[in-house]
């Protein structure tokens, strides 16, 4: 990669600027002059919005297309297709390197290329809502094409989005399940959690932060620790105490058996929304 497509010198483009393509804008930005962005969205004042926010550039489709050396295509897989097609003139005359970069759920890096009329060096992602304060987790896979330098250039351009991990394309339906279907579960589950604390006497701001707090500081030890969450759990649950029955509860209302059930749901919706 010549010198000019460095980390300083590359130009990411976000077609689509919603929730997730908003938050991997904004997490660019903390690596990024904003200058380096360019940001288009169906609804423009969407993305003056941010682009005013994040210093970076007003722009559209086919102007992404010309001259962004990275393409977040932010939109939902029904739309591909037609965003694609609208793009693909500016894509089939470029002479100098670009990736487009695809978060669709469903949608394979065949599937992108095939849209897009040639093939074109994809990298395809799956982020999550968390990448907006920089704690999310980013699972990728580099399409045929990808050079190391590509790769290593988008992973520090994009540091500030959160963890990222590389995945085989055919377990990324599965890994979307988890990592980027998780937080709605979770968020469920803090919400359960809080309506508990409130039921017990808590006000609710106290209950929702107790209970948010708890979620960071237990990920974090799992994480950091590296022990089974198995393991963990038993170090809570003291011979005849309260957190035993508690999950004594959870255990007689099917918890594990409906999380794990949500998973599966997931990701067989993942594979039929092409």
């Amino acid at each position: 990669m010549s010198k000019d497509k460095e980390l300083g010198g590359a130009r990411l483009g976000f077609i689509g600027v919603g929730n997730m393509g908003g938050a991997l804008a904004r997490a660019a930005r903390r690596r990024l002059e904003g200058e380096r962005l360019l940001l288009a969205n169906r609804t423009e004042a969407k993305a003056a919005a941010l682009a005013k926010e994040l210093g970076a550039s007003l722009s559209n489709n086919r102007t992404i297309a010309g001259n962004a050396d990275y393409m977040f295509l932010g939109v939902k897989p029904q739309m591909m297709g037609e965003l694609l097609a609208e793009i693909g003139p500016e894509l089939r005359v470029r002479k100098d390197r670009f990736l487009l970069v695809s978060m669709a759920a469903g949608l394979s890096i065949r599937d992108i290329q095939d849209m897009a009329g040639g093939d074109y060096p994809v990298l395809r992602i799956m982020p999550n809502t968390p990448c907006s304060i920089g704690e999310g987790m980013i699972l990728y896979t580099p399409g045929p094409g990808v050079r190391p330098e590509e790769e290593r250039v988008f992973l520090e351009a994009m540091a500030g989005a959160g963890r990222f991990s590389p995945i085989p394309e055919r377990l990324m339906d599965a890994g979307s399940a988890v990592a980027g279907c998780g937080p709605a579960f979770v968020d469920l589950f803090l919400e359960a959690l809080a309506d508990g604390g409130v039921a017990c006497g808590l006000p609710r701001a106290q209950a929702l932060e107790f209970a948010a707090q708890m979620v960071v500081g237990s990920a974090r030890l799992a994480l950091e620790s590296g022990k089974h969450p198995g393991e963990l759990k038993d170090a809570v649950c003291s011979p005849g105490g309260s957190t035993i029955q508690g999950v004594r509860r959870l255990e007689e209302a099917g918890f594990r058996g409906a999380v794990i059930d949500a998973v599966i749901a997931a990701c067989e919706k993942n594979g039929k929304l092409k």
